[in-house]
């Protein structure tokens, strides 16, 4: 470990002077005759040595099945195909293995039976952040359909980027393993590697032979990135693909509604995707500059539509089931993992409790009890996400061999 400061040399002309200014002044002589007691010498009481305190954590607290709201009237045969597929990546993990590989066994048309694999196998814990709090924020997000084409033309003018061949992406965890699933993004600049553009420098940039695609709405494309994937149909080629996330700048997300709001043209109720659609609607001028707020910028790359009523991979590698797959922070929750979900859905009380998988991040999903709700695909999806801004509970179940 290296340090700021370093050890300065000290002239010994210096070290003689202070010695000297340490001698005593001798007493004069004792004409009483009496004893001279000499007068103490104070002793500095050494201050206490302040301990840190400890960074505060996120607490995983064990609770009963019985603690779960709602948990007795979820349909569990939702959340199987789901939970299936996060074992197809937790299995080779020695805490899921042994569960992941009984749960092939259950019948997943048996609501029962699923429901006592999970009380059986899994204990669930309480997410309690590093605060105290055990309630966090939930929004929403889904699979956007956008029109476009493979050339430009007409009103196709917006496009779609790859990831850029000079765009660099370091591991750190391979040099401190501490930064696990963090990444570094930049380009190299003569000898030094820099950071890579901005969105707003991208904008400017000539990026041409880099584009996938091209679609007729810049607005869209803008929310696209947000979303993280989405599909495209084509007029040209009269076919539907999916565009889905392959890289990102490495700037950090920035959420434009949020500026907005503190830029007082819009309240908090009113900075929902459809409000900030409006005011982009109503001050078209301002849209480079509003989406420039954001530095973050998100490259994709193509893929088949085998299934259109799965959505995208998500980042743990598993097609995202709508509303059976959830986003979160995998520096704070285990990545795959079922989470029980207890909220409310978008702009209401109904209650929204149901199990979940973690099967994604996202950039502006941090902290331990923040979630981000899989809509899937289509208008309904789409108007939900964009008004889901809910508070809720969460609880991670984790196999009871590992407690």
């Amino acid at each position: 470990m290296f340090s700021t400061r370093r050890s300065l040399p000290v002239p010994l002309t210096l070290v003689a002077l202070a010695l000297a200014a340490c001698t005593s002044t001798p007493l004069p002589p004792d004409t009483s005759r009496a004893p001279v007691t000499p007068a103490p010498v104070p002793v500095p009481t050494p201050e206490p040595t302040p301990v840190p305190a400890k960074p505060a954590v996120m607490q995983l607290v064990p609770a009963p099945f019985s603690a779960l709201p709602g948990w007795d009237k979820d349909d569990l045969r939702a959340a199987w195909p789901a939970f299936l597929s996060s074992c197809s990546v937790l299995a080779r993990q020695a805490n899921w293995k042994e569960s992941c590989s009984i749960a092939r066994s259950v019948n997943s048309g048996d609501e029962q039976a699923i429901r006592t694999f999970f009380e059986a196998f899994m204990e669930p814990n309480q997410v309690i952040a590093p605060d105290g709090a055990n309630e966090g924020l939930v929004t929403g997000y889904y699979e956007p359909l956008l029109r476009g084409a493979r050339k430009k033309g007409g009103p196709y003018q917006t496009p779609l980027y790859k990831v850029p061949d000079d765009m660099i992406t370091v591991d750190l965890a391979s040099v401190y393993p501490e930064l696990k699933g963090m990444r570094l993004r930049g380009k190299v600049v003569g000898k030094k590697l820099v950071p890579y553009a901005t969105r707003a420098d991208i904008e400017k940039a000539d990026f041409g032979g880099k584009e996938l695609l091209w679609v007729d709405d810049p607005v869209e494309s803008f929310f696209l990135q947000v979303q993280g994937s989405g599909r495209v149909q084509l007029t040209d080629s009269k076919e539907t693909v999916r565009v889905a996330y392959a890289d990102q700048n490495g700037h950090p997300y920035k959420s434009i509604g949020k500026y907005l709001v503190e830029k007082g043209e819009l309240t908090l109720e009113q900075a929902s995707a459809q409000g900030i659609k409006a005011w982009i609607a109503g001050h078209p001028t301002r849209m480079q500059e509003l989406f420039n707020v954001n530095p973050s910028y998100v490259f994709f790359k193509e893929e088949r539509l085998p299934d259109p009523k799965m959505g995208p991979k998500g980042a743990l590698g598993v097609p995202l089931t709508p509303s059976r797959s959830v986003a979160i922070d995998a520096s704070q929750l285990p990545l795959g993992a079922p989470v029980f979900l207890s909220t409310t859905m978008p702009n209401s009380d109904i209650p929204l409790q149901r199990l979940v998988m973690a099967q994604d991040t996202g950039g502006a999903i941090r902290g331990a009890i923040r979630v981000d709700y899989f809509f899937g695909f289509g208008t309904e999806a789409a108007e939900n996400a964009g008004r889901m801004k809910q508070r809720g509970n969460v609880w991670v179940l984790l196999p009871k061999q590992v407690q």
